[in-house]
């Protein structure tokens, strides 16, 4: 006796969690725009360098609940996505309609 089973199709991602998702990386990218724009912030470098390391993370994020692929290596705390890779990424994500 053999068992054919069938290849389950790729379950969507729940809208809530993609939605809580964009909602975090505008919040994000708002901060960022925040910081680029106020020279008076306290240790402007240092606020900028986590907020764009926590969007480089939550952006990676994204693209795994997209199906999209990225670098293969894990960010950690003192590295950061290229800006290269950090544009091809939001922009499949915005190709496949996102918006934050």
């Amino acid at each position: 006796m053999t068992w054919n089973f069938l290849p389950r199709p790729a379950r969507a991602p729940d809208p809530l969690v993609t939605l809580r998702l964009q909602i975090r990386l505008g919040e994000l990218a708002a901060e960022l725009r925040r910081l680029e724009e106020d020279p008076d912030v306290y240790a402007r470098a240092h606020h900028w360098f986590a907020v764009q390391g926590a969007y480089d993370a939550l952006l990676r994020e994204a693209c795994h609940l997209a199906g999209l692929p990225t670098e293969a290596a894990p960010l950690r705390a003192d590295e950061r996505a290229g800006a290269g890779e950090r544009l091809r990424e939001e922009l499949e994500l915005s190709s496949r309609g996102w918006s934050w």
